[in-house]
């Protein structure tokens, strides 16, 4: 009887080191991922200049096609804050125009006003939105 669990325990041990010695599988080969080219960011889109017409006389005989009304402010939002800017509200306007493909704006009035609900004074420019054929 003491025979038999040392003849089982040597089969076990037997056993276990017939399984360490197996061929290990050597790993698959990794693909190397070649870089991908980086492609160039575009450039940012940047409004057309546009130029501003302050009198409809400067337009006489130049041919134009009207585009629709077209504004810009600027904002004093409290007493504290900078005063609303009329050349800021400009801008804004022109920005504007250049995004409906206008090259021209014909403007119509700057005006600061108060009571503006947001707005402690507020800036605002209004023109027309011109696409004029320049010679």
């Amino acid at each position: 009887m003491r025979a038999l669990p040392l003849c089982l325990s040597a089969l076990l041990l037997a056993g276990c080191s017939l399984t360490q010695h197996s061929q290990p599988t050597p790993p698959a080969p990794v693909a190397k991922e070649e870089p991908k080219p980086v492609k160039p960011k575009p450039a940012p889109v940047r409004p057309a200049p546009v130029k501003l017409y302050k009198d409809a006389e400067a337009l006489v005989g130049t041919p134009f096609r009207d585009l629709g009304e077209v504004s810009g402010e600027s904002c004093q939002s409290d007493q504290n804050d900078t005063p609303p800017s009329l050349a800021a509200a400009r801008k804004r306007m022109l920005t504007r125009a250049s995004y409906m493909k206008a090259n021209a704006v014909l403007l119509h009035q700057c005006e600061i006003i108060g009571g503006v609900p947001g707005c402690y004074q507020q800036a605002i420019c209004q023109g027309s939105a011109l696409n004029v054929t320049f010679k």
